[in-house]
This record gives structure tokens, sequence and C-alpha cells, in this order.
């Protein structure tokens, strides 16, 4: 079983603790990560907030590239519709050559308005750019040649120089598919990347993507497995960890309901595409009574009632991998790294024996061949 570590650079540790800092911290903690054991790290993408201060996954990655030696190396996600073709193209080339072939791909849609404006991108044309981006992108990265598509037509035909290494094939997939977004993944043959996890106890959604999959490959057909992420919080003492694990992703969901306009009535119904989302709105004093049944989501407990729990969701998603955020939500420094030690040394042993139907690990291997 492959086990990544993802960070969200979630800095809810207040205006007194330096930008420059957390960032170092950030950085230091997923190189750290190859030390402890873990397969992969995994760096998302945002702007303008401390909801998460990681504007630059790929440029990110490509430094912690030059500090490791083995680990892989996951964008969660870089937000297509923020990005043009050819410049992320050239910056993923890059990231793939100078870690030798370590680079996972992961894309998502975007949701935060102000994150949109702040990048000078009309929101409106999201959905489109989300299309068009990965039309254009994805199969470039497998012949090297780039031609635009939709929005990005006025790219001629050219080669990317330097060129790709070696196919992206079972290396990159989407996450939070919803909607027509499901059906562009599925065409790029992208995985499903399942971010948020159900609570124990609780039913697991039907599995959409597999029948988007079928519609667009074929009846019979199946998706790569997905990669299962999460909030995870390992202590000795499960009441201890509970109690933690739940604050800091109170924390963390606290910052997204500011960070996407969640607080803010009549917002969405103008921004095509995203209208549904005025649904989620939250009246004021709605938002802590959600905050508290949000944060039961975290995986909380001993090292066995952690690894009882990833074994059950082992057995609903029948994942290739995890890939877990063990600190967030602004989480001290050096709680974060007790949270990491804890969980590399009494879980990740256990949790990569067992074993996967199908393993990224497998699709290196072939690509290097």
């Amino acid at each position: 079983m492959h086990v990544g570590l993802a960070s969200g650079f979630a800095h809810q540790r207040g205006r007194d603790y330096d930008d420059a800092r957390f960032l170092r911290d950030e950085v230091d903690n997923l190189v750290y990560a190859e030390e402890l054991g873990f397969d992969s790290v995994w760096i998302t993408e945002h702007h303008f907030s401390d909801y998460s201060m990681s504007n630059d996954p790929v440029a990110l990655l490509t430094y912690i590239a030059g500090r490791t030696k083995h680990v892989k190396l996951g964008t969660q996600c870089i937000i297509a519709p923020w990005h043009h073709p050819v410049r992320l193209a050239e910056g993923i080339v890059n990231l793939d050559i100078l870690s030798g072939g370590r680079a996972i791909l992961g894309f998502g849609g975007g949701l935060a308005q102000h994150e949109f404006s702040g990048l000078g991108i009309d929101m409106n044309e999201s959905r489109q750019r989300y299309n068009d981006l990965l039309e254009t992108l994805i199969p470039a990265l497998e012949t090297g040649i780039i031609e635009g598509r939709g929005i990005f037509s006025n790219i001629p035909k050219s080669e990317l120089r330097p060129g790709p290494i070696k196919s992206f094939e079972g290396r990159k997939f989407c996450g939070s598919l919803s909607g027509s977004s499901m059906y562009m993944a599925a065409r790029m043959g992208c995985g499903n990347m399942v971010l948020m996890l159900p609570q124990r106890g609780k039913d697991v959604a039907p599995d959409k993507y597999t029948a988007v999959w079928q519609e667009v490959h074929g009846a019979g057909s199946t998706p790569p497995p997905p990669m299962l992420g999460g909030n995870y919080y390992v202590d000795e003492s499960a009441d201890y960890a509970q109690e933690q694990g739940e604050k800091y992703l109170a924390h963390t969901m606290r910052a997204a309901i500011k960070n996407y306009h969640l607080d803010t009535p009549g917002k969405f119904p103008q921004i095509k595409g995203y209208e549904h989302y005025e649904n989620m709105v939250l009246a004021p004093e709605a938002i802590e009574p959600y905050v508290a049944e949000f944060a039961k989501g975290a995986v909380t407990g001993t090292p066995q009632m952690i690894l009882d729990r990833m074994w059950e969701l082992k057995e609903q998603f029948k994942p290739q991998g995890f890939f877990p955020h063990v600190y967030y939500g602004g989480m001290p420094q050096d709680e974060a790294r007790k949270n990491m030690d804890l969980f590399a040394k009494k879980v990740l042993p256990e949790l990569k024996s067992w074993e996967a139907e199908a393993s990224i690990d497998d699709r290196f291997l072939e690509a290097a061949e």
C-alpha cells in the first residue's frame, strides 16, 4: 500500500507566527517525511489567505526534489482554471526531470472568489477553463507537443523543450470530482482523489465516478483506484487524540468557511456553474454547529484505532494508497512533528504492508522500463 503525507500549508497560527518561518516549517516537514518512510508528499494550491499558504505547488515540490532522493512528489491539487497550459506544462516537465520522474499530478477546479479575482481570472469561465486546460495539458505531457484548445486556442502547435521524460499514465488524478469535471477527468484517464472522508458509521456516498468512467470508456471498464486523504491525529490516549484532532479540524473548517465565502449569502447565484453552492452558505448561528459536526470527521485515536479505521476505509474504497494530513488547522510545529513521528513509528509500517489491488508504485516501475 502506497502511503504519502499531505499538507495544506494551513497557517492558522496567527499573525505573530511569521509567514516565512511557517513556510520553512512546512517544507522541512515534507523533507522529513522521506526520512520517516512516507512514499510521497502532497501540496495543495491556494492564494491570498492563511487558509492555505501554498501558492505554487510545482515550484515548492521542485525545491523539495532537490532536498530528497526517493519520495514521490504530488500536487493536491493544482487548480486548473488558474493556469496557462504552456507555463504549467513546462513547470511540470522541469519537476519530473529534476526529480528523476517522481512527479504525481492532481488537479482541482477552485471555489474561492477572491482567489479568482486576485489572479485576474473570470470565475464564470472556471468550468470551461478547467476542461480546456486538462484537454490541452495532459496530451502534451505524453507527446511533448502542445496545441491550444478552447479558451487557449491561440496556442499554435509547439514542442516542449525540454520534453517529458516518461508517461504520466497512472500518476494523474483529479480531486473533489463533481458534475462536468467528472467527465473531463474520465476522458483524460485520471484517478479520483478522495479528499474528505466519511464519518465512521455513516454511509459512504455512491461511487458516481465509476459510472461516469463507464459512460466514457465503456461498460465493464473501471477507473484507477482512488487515493484517500483525510485528517488524522494519533496519540497513545484516545481521548486526547479525539480532543486535539477535532479541535484542529474545526480550525480548518472555520478558515475554509471564510476562505470560500460560505458565510456570505448572495455571491454564488451570480457565478456560472457555481449556483448550487448557495445551498451551502451558512447563517451566522449555523456556523459553529456545522464546524463541530465537521470536526467529527477527523480520524483520531491510538495507533491501533487509527489502523482499524484505515482498514475499514481500505475495504470501503479499495484505494491504491493513502495520503493523510497528520497536521492541520494551525497545529504548532512541535505538535505536528510529534504526530508525524508517532504515525510513522506505530501506524506506517503495518499500513504499508497491506495489499492494494493496484498500486501507483507499479505505474512508476512500468514507466521507468
